[in-house]
């Protein structure tokens, strides 16, 4: 216990007193994240506060586990350093997303082949138990990747990505402590106690985005701690077994997970690229729907605190009917979002008016068929 308190002190100590730093040497080379009519921010803001989540959660990783219980912590350290540089390199001078998959597909391959993380059964969900070796290569080479991606694309909101990795690595590393696997819980809090630090200068208004360096590094260690989360509490002989492994490892990563496979399945509906920019994400809903950015990131927060509550007190169900209460869950609030974003009226500015020789001020009204045909 005392490993893991002290990973989570050092993490956060050595990313808060990064951070500043990163945000003086950002503004002086000018490393700016530029506004543009996607993006929800209005001024340039430094996007390389991943740098400070790194720094402090390979420094307390590598100090305070201990590598003879978990021997894979040396290639999840090994993946979690090209991740790194993948995404640094991105957030400085911007590389194609083919690049961008290859890097993802290299850190997937060292998780996987040297760490031997894998997905081997699906433990009754959908009716499926074991997997053909082949089949299971890809299919857990597909779930490192669209959770990687599901924490960068998450990512709009001041607050939300952060908010949403401290809370998964948080149940997970409390989950590891309680069941003795201290490796893993010391890299899980090692990754919570950054995120923490970093999330006091991210929450509205924002002094220092993560960029793809700090979202990329959260999806890539959710991946292996959610993986290692089915494995262990899948095991007979653990002290606290999981009935429904996967459907709650599932619940605790929803909102990222969940909104990714909604808006990659919305693209290729559309015939576009899965990594095509939109403004279709659960973040966007909220904000068309009059939310602020604290707003969106608390209570998208909440709702994935409430589904980990209910997918750890409804484990017993079975896999099935509980990822259908999930997806329930989520789908029916998306569905609420569409509806209150089309009843809501539209907004537009007034053009400014000479009244009397007096300028009239602008201002922001509905529109309306009747507005519309004052100004024609």
């Amino acid at each position: 216990m005392f490993d893991v308190i002290l990973a989570l002190t050092l993490s956060f100590a050595i990313s808060f007193l990064a951070i500043p730093v990163i945000i003086r040497v950002a503004a002086m080379k000018k490393l700016y994240d530029l506004p543009d009519e996607r993006k929800v921010h209005q001024a340039p803001i430094p996007a390389l506060g991943g740098l400070g989540i790194f720094a402090g959660f390979a420094f307390s990783t590598l100090l305070v586990a201990d590598f003879q219980q978990g021997r894979e912590l040396q290639y999840f350290l090994a993946a979690s350093l090209v991740i790194y540089y993948l995404g640094l390199k991105d957030d400085i001078i911007i590389i194609s997303p083919v690049k961008k998959f290859i890097g993802q597909v290299l850190a997937a391959f060292i998780v996987i082949y040297f760490g031997n993380i894998q997905i081997d059964s699906m433990h009754g969900l959908m009716g499926i138990y074991g997997l053909p070796q082949l089949f299971s290569l890809v299919f857990t080479y597909l779930t490192v990747i669209v959770i990687i991606n599901s924490f960068n694309l998450i990512d709009g909101v001041d607050g939300l990505a952060g908010s949403l990795g401290f809370l998964s690595s948080s149940v997970f590393g409390i989950y590891f402590v309680s069941v003795g696997y201290i490796a893993e819980a010391v890299m899980a809090f090692s990754m919570a106690g950054s995120i923490l630090a970093f999330l006091i200068f991210n929450f509205q208004p924002a002094r220092i985005f993560m960029g793809d360096t700090g979202s990329l590094l959260i999806g890539l260690i959710n991946a292996i701690l959610v993986i290692r989360f089915i494995t262990v509490a899948t095991s007979p002989d653990i002290s606290l077994p999981i009935a429904a492994a996967p459907a709650v490892g599932f619940g605790i990563l929803m909102v990222p997970l969940l909104d990714t496979l909604r808006v990659f399945a919305i693209r290729i509906f559309q015939r576009r690229s899965p990594f095509s920019p939109d403004r279709n994400h659960i973040h966007h809903l909220f904000l068309d729907n009059g939310f602020s950015h604290r707003s969106v990131a608390i209570l998208l927060l909440a709702l994935n605190a409430i589904t980990i509550g209910l997918a750890f007190a409804f484990h017993e169900i079975g896999n099935n009917w509980l990822m259908g209460l999930l997806f329930g869950i989520f789908f029916t609030i998306i569905g609420a979002m569409y509806i209150a974003r089309q009843r809501r009226p539209r907004l537009y500015v007034t053009p400014s008016a000479e009244v009397n020789g007096k300028i009239g001020k602008a201002k922001i009204v509905p529109l309306t068929e009747e507005s519309v045909l004052q100004q024609k």
